[in-house]
């Protein structure tokens, strides 16, 4: 089986950086414990800390997308409304 693996590009408005990342940090523990989530991992870039990047892999790519679903990412949508440009999503298959 092969899994879906997932690098989701966040970025915050210059003025919104620790709240957004606040708001990220809170999506961890709960994706994490979802059924097929195998990695769920979080970066914030050095250079430009208004950059942030999550590694996801998943079991099934149905699971992810039950997860967007889900309301932890319903609550993170509605706290930062207004402080995040639009996501940029990549479903990746790795490369043997």
């Amino acid at each position: 089986m092969t899994t879906l693996t997932v690098i989701a590009h966040i970025t915050a408005k210059d003025d919104t950086i620790a709240l957004v990342k606040a708001e990220l940090e809170k999506l961890i523990p709960a994706t994490r414990s979802e059924e097929g989530c195998i990695r769920y991992d979080l970066f914030q870039d050095n250079e430009k800390p208004t950059h942030f990047m999550f590694h996801e892999s998943w079991a099934t790519r149905e699971l992810w997308q039950t997860h967007m679903e889900n309301q932890h990412l319903k609550d993170f949508s509605a706290a930062t409304e207004g402080a995040v440009e639009p996501f940029v999503l990549h479903e990746m298959t790795e490369v043997n």
